[in-house]
């Protein structure tokens, strides 16, 4: 692996949204493959790409962030946070490729997104996950994430057939941090 320095870059310009786009497409190609795989679950892939990308409301300004994470100077993940509900907020496509995992770019970037839901008021964050991956899952631990029960503003309700609903919750595990009680040093 190369030494590299770990960059965190908000989308803003159409090239940086290009980057996004291609990034969100690759890590949600992979997390469907995991779904179908260990639950049988299939993800309108590109239904999720346009609304991540072209809905402002979304992870953007003033109520979302969207960040490309950049290391030894090549784009190789990317992480977003929107509102869910009034005071909270929810962590999303958190993505880093696979030959970057290990030298600290997902703490880096839910760090970063931890801190920005903190600055725009948040008082909660949440977030969802394939019980699959369990490292993921050490991450969000690790700066204080705990398990909850699902939550009815969870994401996939808008990509799953209703029938599959249940098999998703399931499958899924969800996670809130508060943080009013929040750890000083994230």
């Amino acid at each position: 692996m190369i030494a590299g320095t770990i960059d965190l870059i908000a989308v803003e310009s159409l090239a940086h949204k290009a980057t996004g786009r291609e990034l969100v497409r690759e890590y949600l190609r992979w997390v469907a493959d995991v779904a179908r795989t260990n639950y049988g679950l299939i993800f309108n892939i590109d239904a999720m790409i346009e609304s991540d990308i072209q809905d402002q409301s979304k992870f953007y300004p003033p109520t979302g962030r969207f960040y490309l994470l950049q290391y030894a100077g090549r784009y190789v993940g990317v992480g977003c946070l929107k509102r869910l509900a009034e005071g909270v907020g929810e962590i999303q496509r958190m993505f880093v490729q696979p030959q970057v995992r290990g030298v600290g770019a997902g703490r880096a970037l839910v760090e970063r997104l931890i801190q920005d839901a903190k600055n725009l008021g948040y008082l909660t964050v949440r977030l969802e996950s394939l019980k699959a991956l369990s490292a993921a899952h050490a991450l969000y631990r690790s700066v204080g994430f705990v398990e909850i029960d699902p939550y009815s503003e969870n994401s996939m309700k808008a990509y799953q057939p209703p029938e599959s609903l249940g098999t998703y919750r399931d499958s899924a595990v969800f996670m809130e941090l508060s943080l009013r009680a929040a750890r000083s040093d994230v």
